[in-house]
């Protein structure tokens, strides 16, 4: 295996399939990258047996095809420190040793033989394939999964639900404390739903936002796997039954808040300083057309409050929610206004993005409230 390859073209490839490697692997051959030149295309493959992620290149001057596995981290560390300049790369295939050489120097990196890393997962024939456009699995994604959970016991709720049918796409995530649901007009044949863990969720919203078009995308009951251009990820999907979330959305909450998005959250920001740190409890006070926001810390008589104004319609209502979760809510929503649907003291608050114009898409934010000890 010999060919030629710009320095950070190939540093840029392993940098994005590298971020699948897990710290710690069960299998020691993990912990390497698998390249594959054929036809003057590199394809390079990472895996943690849940999630493969395969990248490609077009490489120059191939003077002989094979394939290796190259150690991780070694050869991100010698990439890193070369400037754009033109690399060739040797592989001994009786050693595995691979010869990285530039124009003034060079070094050598032990490979390994590449027979015995996991096949990339094929998906069954009854498999379901839909096109998406990029920017709707962006916003799908981007939107819920702050909400996602982190539970060994519900591993459900650790990754975003994901639902087609023949006039929506729905992208929903939820901790049990808050909960996400984005949708947006969807006009496909196929109605189905699966479950896409956190992981391989975040590296498809990081690697979506090079890409422009559309995206190919197919799952079965087992697993997913979407075509990029220059990149296929595949992953298992988290198997169960989602939670009924339209159950726990409040169908009329008559109690109506309009506010600026920014002021609130600086305001949110100020006052919880000053909140007890194990419950992050911040008060909501809300009636006329002002939001009073207070805090305590009994347990060192420090306390804080702020009034906001507003724009209100309903009876006077006081609430309490965890500071953490309401900034988390209110930073993933872009718009200048929001609008935060209440009922009382007991029951979920619901926080939606305010739009100048009529939009296709819909994000809807709930949050459970907390006891206010008297």
């Amino acid at each position: 295996m010999k060919f030629t390859v710009s320095s950070s073209a190939l540093l840029s490839l392993l940098s994005t399939t590298g971020k699948v490697i897990n710290s710690k692997n069960t299998l020691p051959i993990l912990d390497y990258f698998l390249m594959d030149l054929k036809d003057g295309e590199l394809k390079v493959t990472t895996s943690d047996l849940e999630t493969t992620l395969v990248g490609t290149l077009k490489v120059d001057n191939v003077e002989q095809e094979g394939m290796v596995a190259a150690p991780a981290k070694l050869m991100l560390d010698v990439l890193k420190e070369c400037s754009e300049m033109p690399l060739t790369l040797e592989v001994n295939s009786d050693n595995w040793e691979i010869k990285i050489s530039w124009k003034s120097g060079g070094s050598s990196v032990p490979g390994a033989n590449p027979i015995s890393y996991p096949a990339v997962q094929a998906l069954s024939e009854d498999k379901i394939d839909v096109t998406m456009d990029v920017d709707t699995l962006v916003n799908g994604i981007n939107k819920t999964i702050f909400a996602t959970a982190d539970e060994e016991l519900r591993p459900v709720m650790n990754g975003v639900y994901i639902r087609l049918d023949d006039k929506s796409l729905t992208f929903v995530a939820t901790d049990a404390h808050k909960l996400v649901k984005y949708a947006t007009e969807y006009s496909g044949a196929t109605e189905a739903s699966f479950i896409l863990p956190k992981k391989p969720a975040n590296l498809l919203k990081a690697m979506l936002l090079k890409e422009e078009g559309e995206v190919q995308m197919s799952f079965d009951k087992k697993n997913a796997m979407f075509r990029l251009k220059n990149s296929l990820l595949i992953c298992r999907l988290i198997e169960g039954s989602y939670p009924n979330y339209n159950a726990v959305i409040p169908a009329a909450n008559p109690n109506k808040v309009l506010v600026d998005r920014i002021e609130l959250m600086n305001a949110i920001k100020r006052v919880a300083v000053c909140a007890n740190p194990t419950t992050n409890l911040i008060k909501m006070d809300i009636s006329g057309d002002r939001i009073s926001l207070t805090a305590q810390d009994l347990d060192f008589y420090v306390s804080a409050n702020e009034t906001i104004s507003c724009s209100y319609e309903g009876e006077p209502v006081i609430i309490g929610f965890k500071s953490t979760f309401l900034v988390e809510i209110l930073s993933n929503m872009e718009t200048p206004t929001v609008l935060i649907e209440l009922a009382d003291s007991t029951r979920a608050g619901v926080f939606k993005p305010v739009y100048d114009d009529k939009r296709s898409d819909s994000t809807l934010m709930l949050l459970m409230p907390m006891i206010i000890n008297a």
